[in-house]
């Protein structure tokens, strides 16, 4: 049977159609597949609940404790974190977040929870850790996006000093749709309390416990792809990061196992540093990738860091007139114990990777 020349001219147009929508489809597909994913890191400033905690000597982020933390303080606060997030993502909030300075998962789950962010599929991996104050790290992460494989809380101790206390490291690993798998650890380590001097040994316990942990992870899997992010509580250029950890800009490298930072040279991080003290401001948040997650192969394209995407995020919002040291500093939740109500002591810092 001959097709009449009607029917053959509609076969022939809908034949088209098909092959543009597919067309279009394919393409969408591929835009959605080659659209960055962003990572970040924030140090909350002292998040935490309204609960008395009567496992901690340190309870001063209470209604009755020293700062007067109340339900509006509370509110305030969350909604502050929230608003910074879907700021740092332009509009989409961010894959991955690491956090320093939260007290414990209930805080995690009132920002994703109670906020608008509970659209997302965020889910939290967080575990209690020893420090003094009771604030932890952790993070958030997109489980359309990635599926949790492992996690894990890495202790911070000093056989030469039983009552040393510390943040935990939290060690996690993902899965991503793509099917490269993407290993995180997320850092908060000892202050500079009481001098940097007389404390950078505690950072360089930190540093090396960090750098172990890692090192085996190479055993199993030379090819690891790895973020470590975090408030170092030392500057790029402190022997915690360089020596300790073996962290260097990637003109620098000079031997196998050496890690990649990013945000040293400071240049082309849209701002002088992530916190600022008297006049000098300094960059203590930090992110530092692998060389196999910072390297592209154009013939087998994986997961990779995007370059020249390492940046400190500083919007207006975030700062605030410095009167005594001039210029612009934080607008920090607190000044000591006087309620300022903004939003960190820290600015947040991301990187975007990059999917074929």
């Amino acid at each position: 049977m001959i097709a009449s020349p009607f029917l053959l001219k509609y076969t022939i147009v809908l034949f088209i159609i098909m092959i543009i929508n597919n067309i279009q489809f394919n393409t969408n597909l591929v835009a959605q597949n080659t659209q960055p994913i962003r990572i970040a890191f924030y140090n909350a400033e002292n998040f935490f609940d309204l609960e008395h905690d009567s496992t901690r000597d340190y309870n001063a982020f209470t209604p009755d404790g020293e700062q007067h933390w109340n339900l509006n303080r509370y509110l305030r606060k969350r909604n502050n974190l929230f608003k910074t997030l879907v700021a740092l993502g332009a509009g989409k909030t961010p894959a991955l977040v690491g956090f320093c300075e939260m007290e414990n998962e209930n805080v995690f789950n009132e920002l994703i929870r109670n906020t608008p962010l509970r659209q997302e599929s965020y889910k939290v991996v967080h575990y209690e850790s020893p420090d003094r104050r009771g604030i932890d790290v952790g993070l958030i992460y997109c489980s359309d996006i990635f599926r949790l494989l492992v996690s894990e809380p890495i202790s911070v101790k000093d056989p030469q000093d039983p009552g040393f206390l510390t943040r935990d490291i939290l060690f996690a690993g993902f899965e991503l749709s793509s099917g490269d798998t993407l290993f995180v650890y997320i850092n908060h380590w000892p202050s500079r309390y009481g001098g940097q001097l007389e404390s950078v040994s505690k950072r360089i316990l930190a540093a090396t416990t960090l750098r172990r942990h890692y090192d085996s992870l190479l055993l199993t899997n030379p090819l690891a792809k790895v973020i470590m992010m975090g408030d170092f509580n030392d500057t790029p250029v402190d022997e915690s990061l360089l020596k300790g950890l073996r962290a260097y800009p990637v003109d620098s490298i000079s031997a196998a196992g050496d890690l990649i930072q990013l945000f040293h040279p400071k240049e082309k991080l849209g701002h002088e540093g992530t916190l600022k003290h008297g006049h000098d401001w300094q960059i203590f948040d930090q992110m530092i990738v692998s060389p196999s997650l910072y390297h592209h192969d154009p013939i087998q394209p994986r997961l990779h860091y995007c370059k020249g995407s390492a940046a400190i995020f500083a919007p207006s919002f975030l700062l605030t007139v410095d009167e005594r040291y001039l210029g612009l500093k934080l607008f920090r939740t607190y000044t000591g114990p006087t309620y300022i109500g903004g939003f960190s002591d820290h600015l947040p810092v991301y990187i975007d990777l990059c999917l074929p």
